[in-house]
């Protein structure tokens, strides 16, 4: 193999944000890509073979472009550049971060992190109902936050509503202490959580006692018409048939709708089939409504998270039975046998 040798320019001052603490950045791509790179005032040289030299040429050069616009590299922005690279695709990795969607009460910017992410929220900005499928950690229910949001402040909608089914995840409901209010709250906790860090607490309980803002389990929504509101439906697979119809029928004009779900993680009492399952057979030709399926490729979480993903996703398909092929011969067999 011969070594060809390529160049990237770093000035100095990026430098130890493109590298990362102790150079923890350049080595992961010089253990990937099986290069080696050096640093001399301000110019890189990769060392290695054609293909490997250039790839990791355009991850620096790609990774010194986000921290030119301000963001700290850090290691998931270097996994994630090394995954594209296998598929010819870093260049995504700038267009992905251009892409704002709003900021948080302390300033944090938020926006998608991988391409799958990028498609889902376009998708959510050009159909009026989104089904986010994936697992935990890719960001399904807190983009579809801050674009409900964003759409609220900007008075695209009117209002945003957000709703949960109350199923019990290995706890009876009714076992827990308080009113009605008590026992969901634990449920919602999470929509509370993403909306006091959006939008701050002030902000959220002003709009809340307004009514402009609603957390509700999903069976408060039977019997109304939702118009002029950004609907957020989260832990859909957790919904029954029934349920998923009536929350889509409540649907009223001026709305856009999320809805969010992991098949992996159902807590339906065994034998029950999910509303979501359905839905996405049901609903897949309908016009006007997209469906994104997000993977263990885009879990934004600790690094870990995506690992501990990718090993129940493996583990699952382990498990799944093997059909065993029907010997027809035998079938028949055993049918005429039967009739004699």
């Amino acid at each position: 193999m011969s070594i060809v040798e390529a160049t990237v320019e770093i000035p100095s001052q990026l430098e130890s944000n493109v590298f990362g603490q102790f150079d923890e950045h350049v080595k992961k791509i010089e253990k990937t890509l099986n290069v080696t790179v050096i640093a001399r005032d301000g110019t890189i040289k990769i060392l290695g073979s054609a293909q490997a030299s250039k790839k990791a040429a355009d991850i620096l050069t790609q990774l010194r472009r986000l921290a030119e616009a301000g963001n700290i590299i850090t290691a998931q922005n270097v996994d994630y550049a090394l995954a594209l690279s296998f598929e010819d695709k870093e260049s995504a990795i700038v267009e992905i971060d251009q892409d704002i969607i709003c900021h948080t009460i302390n300033g944090k910017v938020i926006k998608p992190k991988t391409l799958g992410q990028k498609e889902y929220v376009d998708a959510m900005r050009k159909s009026m109902i989104t089904f986010g499928i994936g697992p935990a950690g890719t960001g399904k229910t807190y983009l579809a936050m801050a674009m409900a949001i964003q759409a609220f402040k900007n008075d695209e909608v009117g209002r945003i509503i957000l709703t949960r089914p109350a199923i019990e995840a290995g706890e009876k409901l009714g076992f827990l202490p308080g009113d009605l209010q008590s026992k969901v709250d634990p449920y919602l906790r999470p929509l509370y959580d993403a909306l006091y860090q959006i939008m701050g607490p002030e902000s959220f309980q002003k709009n809340m006692e307004k009514g402009l803002i609603e957390v509700a389990p999903l069976a408060y929504m039977r019997g109304r018409t939702l118009d002029n509101a950004y609907i957020i439906l989260d832990e859909a697979q957790n919904t029954t048939p029934a349920q998923m119809k009536m929350f889509l029928t409540r649907i009223g004009f001026g709305s856009k709708v999320v809805i969010t779900g992991d098949m992996t993680q159902k807590d339906l009492p065994s034998g029950t089939q999910s509303g979501l399952d359905v839905a996405v057979k049901v609903l897949k030709k309908v016009e006007e409504i997209a469906f994104c399926t997000l993977t263990s490729k885009d879990v934004v979480r600790h690094p870990l998270v995506q690992k501990i993903v990718q090993a129940y996703e493996e583990y699952e398909k382990k498990q799944r039975p093997e059909k065993a092929p029907r010997d027809r011969n035998t079938y028949a067999g055993k049918r005429r046998g039967g009739s004699r």
